[in-house]
C-alpha cells in the first residue's frame, strides 16, 4: 500500500504561496532569501525525497508549472523526476504531455485512495496546495514534510485551512538544514 507524503516549503507563518515568485504574488520569491548554504543543503533534500520515492501526486497547476521546467533539464534530480510516475489530478487536463503522466479524473479522495492501493511506497505530493487541503481534510495523508523558511509573510494561501474537525499529528524528526532552515517530519494521530 502506498503512504501519501505531503512535502512543502512553508514561510514561518504558514505560507506556501508563490515561494520562487512567477505567481505574481507580492510577497513572493521568499524561497530565494536564504543564504547559499540553506539553497544547497534544501537542494540535497528535496534530492534524497525524490530519489526515495516512488511516485509524485500533483494538481494540474503544479503539475504544469514542474513540467514546464524538468523535461529540457539534466542531472539527478532532473533524472528523477522525469523518470518517475506522475499523477494528476485534474477535471481539464487531456493530454498530459510529461513523461509517465497520468491523469486523475473524477472525486479526488476515491480516485487517491485507489492510487493508495496500487502502489507500493511512498507517494510525494509537492506544491499542489488545494490538492493538499483536500488530503489533509480527508485524512488520506500518512505524512507531513515541511521546511521552514525564516520568514514571516503575514498574508498569502497557508498550509492549513479550516477544517472539519481538528487534525492531530505526532512530530516523528526535527533537523536542522543549513543554518536557517528546519525540516519537521510529523504523521496523523489517527484512532486505533
Amino acid at each position: 500500500m502506498g503512504k501519501i507524503i505531503i512535502s512543502e516549503n512553508v514561510t514561518l507563518d504558514g505560507v506556501i504561496q508563490d515561494p520562487a515568485g512567477d505567481e505574481g504574488f507580492r510577497h513572493g520569491g521568499w524561497f530565494g532569501k536564504v543564504g547559499d548554504k540553506d539553497r544547497e543543503e534544501a537542494a540535497r533534500v528535496l534530492l534524497d525525497e525524490t530519489l526515495g520515492t516512488e511516485a509524485m501526486l500533483l494538481g494540474r497547476r503544479s503539475y504544469e508549472f514542474l513540467a514546464a521546467r524538468w523535461p529540457s533539464r539534466t542531472g539527478a534530480l532532473a533524472d528523477r523526476l522525469n523518470s518517475k510516475p506522475k499523477y494528476v489530478v485534474s477535471s481539464t487536463l487531456q493530454d498530459p504531455a510529461w513523461n509517465n503522466s497520468t491523469v486523475l479524473r473524477g472525486d479526488v479522495v476515491s480516485e487517491v485512495s485507489k492510487l493508495k492501493q496500487q502502489l507500493a511506497g511512498d507517494i510525494v505530493v509537492a506544491a499542489s496546495f488545494q490538492l493538499v487541503h483536500t488530503l489533509i481534510e480527508h485524512d488520506l495523508a500518512d505524512e507531513l514534510r515541511l521546511m521552514i523558511y525564516p520568514v514571516v509573510l503575514g498574508t498569502g494561501e497557508r498550509l492549513f485551512r479550516e477544517t472539519s474537525d481538528k487534525k492531530p499529528v505526532r512530530l516523528i524528526s526535527t533537523r536542522t538544514v543549513g543554518n536557517d532552515l528546519a525540516h519537521l517530519t510529523y504523521q496523523p494521530v489517527r484512532d486505533a
